[in-house]
């Protein structure tokens, strides 16, 4: 029912905009080509069927608000893709590109494919990206400073040629072809999806792990994203409180290790990570004598994990109340960890220092 309202909505939108436009007939005005007007939409961006170069993101991601036609190409390929079945299009693979063409015997329909077509146009001579959730779509403004776009209308919509001396972008250019090819066929059950890059220079959309900074603990997954990417000078306090098998490490302190690599993975160097371990995760600090003496271990298997921790700049605390509970002294403790009086006021004062509070629970 909800997509069924939003088309609605947007045919209504486009009944009463399109009229005053298809009586200047098919000049440029206020919108472009078609004379299409302003409006104000969401969901799947631009970029398809018109075939008029990368498209439009999807609200809420990078590019959003960044210029003053942002809303109104969301509108118009919205209404693009409710009336996809109007569309027709044919794509010739060339060497070095494509050569599209994108038509509809709806004249409304036709109006909005050039004037999709004249602010992608825009778009990609002026690297203005949009849809950036993509990755496709934002290996293509990557390289707009090597494609070229040429155009002409035709009665019921454009001919397209797009080309590029690169050889990868070449490939980016028939990919997103085919994509808007997808648009066509099957609008906005394909304009929800991310689509991948060709295998090639830049990264693509599939996830790898990697240990940027501590090799040995921590992997994380390097993602094709730019949404909530780490921030320079943030500060953590990691709250353990779970304890684990006295043969194993503790898990929740190898989590640490993650965050760690998460920043650095985003070469992110400046990030403050404090570590405050009280109740069942105490003696994870005793170094192997003690250790030895309380669990029967010869190794603390927490020791090298901590101390790469502690090399890497990670402030180490552990609770002074639980440990003396315990039945340990401060000088059971390894060496590069300090005693704090409590964890209660460790992490009250680490708060109250603006390090944001990241609770361990398993």
């Amino acid at each position: 029912m909800k997509r069924l309202s939003t088309q609605l909505l947007l045919i209504l939108f486009v009944a009463v905009a399109i009229t005053p436009a298809m009586a200047q007939g098919p000049g440029r005005g206020r919108g472009g080509p078609g004379g299409g007007g302003p409006g104000r939409g969401r969901g799947p961006g631009g970029g398809g069927p018109g075939g008029g170069g990368p498209g439009a993101q999807g609200h809420g991601g990078p590019g959003h608000g960044q210029d003053a036609r942002h809303e109104e190409d969301h509108v118009v390929f919205q209404y693009l893709l409710t009336n996809h079945e109007k569309i027709r299009r044919d794509v010739k693979m060339l060497p070095n590109g494509v050569e599209t063409i994108t038509e509809s015997d709806d004249e409304a329909v036709a109006a909005k494919i050039k004037e999709h077509v004249y602010w992608m146009k825009e778009r990609v001579e002026k690297t203005q990206p949009i849809r950036m959730r993509d990755p496709l779509f934002r290996a293509l403004f990557q390289n707009t400073k090597t494609i070229v776009m040429k155009y002409e209308e035709t009665p019921k919509g454009v001919h397209v040629i797009e080309t590029s001396e690169n050889p990868y972008v070449a490939t980016l250019i028939q990919a997103h072809a085919q994509v808007v090819s997808l648009f066509v066929k099957r609008g906005f059950a394909e304009a929800m999806k991310n689509h991948a890059v060709p295998n090639g220079p830049l990264k693509t959309s599939a996830n790898f792990e990697s240990n940027p900074v501590i090799e040995k603990y921590g992997k994380v997954e390097q993602l094709d994203t730019e949404v909530q990417l780490p921030r320079p000078e943030s500060k953590i306090c990691v709250d353990i409180t779970k304890g684990s098998d006295p043969a194993e490490l503790n898990a929740a302190i190898e989590k640490v290790a993650r965050f760690v690599n998460i920043y650095g993975s985003q070469d992110v160097k400046d990030v403050q990570i404090a570590v405050v371990l009280h109740g069942d995760a105490t003696l994870a600090i005793l170094h192997d004598d003690a250790y030895k003496a309380k669990f029967g271990v010869d190794h603390n298997p927490n020791f090298d994990c901590l101390h790469t921790l502690h090399e890497n700049g990670v402030e180490i605390f552990v609770c002074g109340q639980s440990l003396v509970k315990k039945g340990q002294k401060t000088e059971d403790v390894m060496l590069f960890i300090d005693v704090a009086y409590s964890g209660l006021t460790a992490l009250v004062n680490l708060q109250q220092d603006g390090y944001a509070y990241m609770p361990m629970l398993k």
